[in-house]
């Protein structure tokens, strides 16, 4: 399940029609990527977002989680070149779940680590971002509430962004289920949030609203809005 919502609160889409099949973008990224992600390295010590996140869950959810997406993008993306050599349009098909889903859980938790900071780094959204924020949702403090109920509402395991729509030229929230990427709803990401329980459970239990009040703390908001198209 998916939502977007606009900065009047108004549900411009909802439910299971929000998430293509995107058959043909699976096959065209599998087949034409090359290059093997690699974890990537996180631009801060594991201990560096305590207290709102700590030092135990950001070394579990970067070292065995996100390689583990990216160790099941690679074979998965192996399964499916095999399938192609021999021509094996079902197996082709059979295989794109995976690759949408750990290729997807790689591209999610890339931004992720980017949008975070340490607490005493943390600056509110500045020029263009913050303009955009307060035309677009009223003030940074609505946006913030409307993200957190949005996000909060999410079903089971996703993502909460804020992503900008380049038809409309407006910020938008968006919710992903699983680990789709928020381009599969044809916007651009600028801000994703990881609902997913290992991103706060051995911290939080399953008050996800909690997780969900504190990481403002913790938003690298000069990445949020150097990912705003120009």
């Amino acid at each position: 399940m998916a939502s977007l919502i606009s900065g009047s609160g108004r549900i411009l889409r909802s439910g299971p029609s929000l998430l293509p099949a995107a058959s043909h973008q699976i096959r065209q990224f599998a087949a034409s990527d090359a290059t093997v992600p690699k974890l990537p390295d996180l631009p801060y010590d594991y201990s560096a977002l305590e207290p709102v996140i700590s030092a135990e869950i950001m070394k579990l959810h970067h070292q065995k989680h996100h390689q583990a997406y990216i160790n099941g993008y690679i074979q998965a993306k192996e399964k499916y070149e095999a399938a192609q050599a021999k021509g094996d349009l079902a197996g082709m098909i059979a295989v794109q779940p995976a690759i949408r889903f750990n290729g997807g859980g790689h591209v999610n938790h890339s931004i992720f680590w980017k949008n975070l900071c340490p607490p005493q780094d943390a600056e509110p959204p500045q020029g263009k971002l913050a303009k955009a924020i307060e035309a677009d949702f009223g003030s940074l403090e609505n946006f913030q509430t409307k993200f957190s109920a949005t996000t909060a509402g999410v079903q089971g395991s996703g993502w909460g962004w804020l992503g900008y729509n380049n038809d409309t030229k407006k910020l938008v929230i968006a919710t992903t289920a699983i680990q789709d990427p928020l381009s599969t709803l044809g916007l651009t990401p600028l801000l994703g949030v990881d609902v997913w329980e290992h991103a706060y459970y051995l911290q939080y239990k399953n008050v996800r609203p909690d997780y969900l009040k504190n990481i403002w703390k913790v938003v690298n908001w000069k990445d949020v809005a150097s990912r705003l198209p120009a």
